[in-house]
């Protein structure tokens, strides 16, 4: 990978962290600007509902800016676009659908097999 690829990507990185930091913010400014007292049972459990919902979506955020970090630390360690299983390298293109993969589409496919056959 080139020098200009890996300044691309940790540009990209850094945009997805700021911007899933930005949204886990203001998430949880929701979760506490929301809190109420509900007479009525089913708005309370309306509420309820949503405010798992929005709890699960920040559950995914965190994971991602997760991800995100041990990204940008690969490109820190020169090992980023190198498939963590078979030791290739991860396709350019690859890359910018899914920036934080650490696999190859082979090996993501082989693993994706084992899964099927294991959830069967």
């Amino acid at each position: 990978m080139t020098p200009e690829d890996l300044e691309y990507f940790r540009k990209l990185l850094n945009s997805m962290l700021e911007e899933n930091q930005r949204k886990g913010d203001s998430t949880l400014e929701e979760l506490t600007d929301g809190e109420a007292a509900f007479a009525d049972p089913a708005d309370r459990a309306t509420a309820e509902s949503d405010r798992s919902f929005t709890l699960r979506i920040r559950d995914r955020e965190r994971r991602l800016i997760h991800k995100i970090q041990e990204a940008i630390r690969r490109i820190d360690d020169g090992v980023y676009g190198i498939c963590e299983e078979c030791g290739e390298d991860i396709g350019v293109a690859r890359l910018k659908a899914r920036p934080v993969t650490t696999l190859c589409v082979s090996c993501k496919s082989r693993q994706e097999e084992g899964e099927e056959i294991r959830g069967s």
